[in-house]
């Protein structure tokens, strides 16, 4: 059995999803739409796909993709469900809280799939750390994303546009409900905060501190973790995963006796197509997103836009404090 999927919206993240959904084994790719006639004109000539009017696909499909911007998720995805389809939407899940508690409900009364797009619970780093023996439970969390200007994404911060990845990455770790924000951040070279960074408390007394910026003169990507067992210590841009642990499993650390550090490399592998797979399956087979490995469905991405939501309330706090 195939699934009939269209994509409601051809801009930057449309149109890799339309050049994978044309390619998998396990999807009839309908085509896509999109309100700027141009963009989807050309998207569909790349992926070799028709352009559809958006009520017309969402009648014939049995499942889209969202890659339209944050403003228009709640509105496209209420009105996919109403017309049966099951959904995956892009991140975040929508523009505001209402508008995802809206949508979870509307999920699961229709008894449709609602997986969000938080893709870095796919990628290989992620995997490693998964399979590894472990750190135990998580105390502290630390994540960095920074990266130079790119003038796409300008609709939002730099919270919803990045850091929102390593929020849902550290809420997933900490397995608690997050209690308590406090924010830093300023904008540098757009109407929105370019730069921000996050303290984080758990009910379970896990932190996290979390770091994103599009203004920076460099790319840096790691994640770091302090558990109950040790520690791991991940650079995504090296591929490279630093494992230390108690007991003295792999090489004795000096610095740190009764503890020892094992190194892991990982290859990469395409993010999008397992996110994808990850949908198909979860339309196709009968599991909710939340049953899988890593996928997140509408409650995860709740969570996840709750976070950034505070984030960026304490954020402009701070910057209403700073500026008088």
């Amino acid at each position: 059995m195939r699934l009939k999927l269209g994509i409601l919206g051809a801009g930057h993240f449309g149109r890799f999803h339309a050049l994978k959904a044309g390619k998998a084994a396990r999807l009839e790719f309908l085509g896509l739409a999109d309100a700027d006639p141009a963009r989807a004109a050309a998207v569909a000539a790349e992926a070799g796909c028709r352009v559809w009017e958006a009520a017309a696909l969402m009648r014939e499909a049995d499942a889209v993709i969202i890659a339209a911007p944050t403003a228009f998720h709640h509105e496209l995805a209420s009105a996919a469900i109403a017309a049966g389809c099951h959904v995956f939407v892009e991140k975040p899940v929508a523009a505001t809280l209402a508008e995802a508690d809206a949508l979870v409900a509307a999920a699961a009364a229709a008894g449709r799939v609602l997986q969000v797009g938080h893709i870095e619970r796919f990628s290989a780093g992620m995997a490693t750390l998964r399979g590894s023996k472990g750190i135990g439970r998580p105390l502290y969390m630390e994540a960095v994303r920074i990266a130079p200007f790119r003038p796409r994404s300008l609709d939002v911060t730099v919270i919803l546009d990045l850091m929102i990845h390593d929020l849902d990455l550290v809420i997933g770790l900490a397995g608690s409900e997050l209690v308590g924000v406090e924010a830093a951040g300023t904008r540098v070279v757009s109407e929105k905060v370019d730069i921000a960074n996050a303290r984080l408390r758990f009910a379970n007394g896990a932190q996290a501190t979390v770091t994103a910026s599009r203004a920076s003169l460099k790319m840096e990507r790691r994640l770091r973790a302090f558990g109950t067992e040790g520690y791991a210590s991940l650079d995504f841009l090296a591929r490279e995963m630093k494992l230390v642990r108690k007991g003295g499993e792999g090489i004795p650390l000096e610095q740190i006796p009764g503890h020892g550090i094992e190194t892991t490399s990982w290859t990469e592998h395409d993010n999008l197509e397992a996110e994808q797979a990850a949908f198909v399956a979860a339309c196709l087979d009968g599991r909710p997103p939340h049953a899988l490995p890593v996928a997140a469905d509408g409650v995860a991405g709740r969570a996840a836009l709750d976070a950034a939501l505070r984030v960026e309330a304490a954020v402009a706090a701070a910057l209403r404090t700073a500026l008088g």
